[in-house]
């Protein structure tokens, strides 16, 4: 699609939206490829995207508000402090993609693809997000209320890091392993990790047992405790 046919179909879609329905027409992307279209800041409100090629495309500040992109391809898209409230994303490939700070209160992503996206500071409230693999995303300072997490995935708030569970994988800050992981390593690897990591250790172990179930303590923190 060129720009001139973007344009047009933006400018219809303007239309529509402020006119209520009366006058334009519905933006409809329905599979269309748009690699190469700028569409930050654009009005795509209700508009329909679904399994709409959108891989790599500027979308910083768009309003995709109640927006169909169900099984859209948005790998490594920048949708930084967009508006996708109400967003319909089952399904879409959101791999790589840049969602910080946007705002995907009551969006349904689930089945999403979110392998390392940037959700940090994200408003995930009442959000969909079962079925979806969270090992790799960044959900630092992100608002889970009421919230449809994956099953078995837990994010801990209040404590000295940031910590979030999904299934076995544990990540602490920027540090992700499995639970085995983090209780067979030695008292050197956590030293090397941070200055406060060996002091916050024991207390993870902690939450990794309520969490995960119940686990061996390493040697050398049984005998660091037996020294106390």
């Amino acid at each position: 699609m060129n720009s001139n046919e973007m344009n047009e179909i933006l400018e219809q879609h303007e239309i529509w939206f402020f006119s209520r329905g009366k006058n334009g027409e519905k933006a409809d992307l329905k599979n269309a490829k748009l690699g190469d279209a700028e569409l930050s800041g654009v009005n795509l409100r209700s508009a329909n995207l679904r399994g709409a090629d959108l891989g790599g495309v500027d979308l910083r500040g768009a309003d995709l508000n109640d927006a169909d992109l169900r099984g859209a391809n948005l790998r490594g898209s920048n949708l930084r402090g967009a508006d996708l409230r109400g967003a319909n994303l089952r399904g879409a490939n959101l791999r790589e993609a840049n969602l910080r700070g946007t705002d995907l209160k009551s969006a349904s992503l689930k089945g999403a693809d979110l392998d390392y996206t940037d959700l940090s500071s994200a408003d995930l409230s009442n959000a969909d997000l079962r079925g979806v693999d969270l090992n790799n995303a960044d959900l630092q300072d992100i608002n889970l209320t009421s919230t449809d997490l994956p099953k078995s995935t837990f994010i801990i708030f209040g404590e000295k890091y940031f910590i979030s569970i999904c299934g076995d994988n544990v990540r602490v800050g920027c540090e992700v392993h499995s639970a085995s992981e983090w209780r067979q390593f030695s008292k050197q690897d956590i030293i090397d990790m941070g200055d406060d990591w060996l002091k916050f250790h024991p207390r993870l172990l902690d939450i990794i047992d309520f969490y995960c179930g119940k686990g061996e303590r390493p040697e050398w923190l049984k005998a660091q405790n037996d020294d106390l």
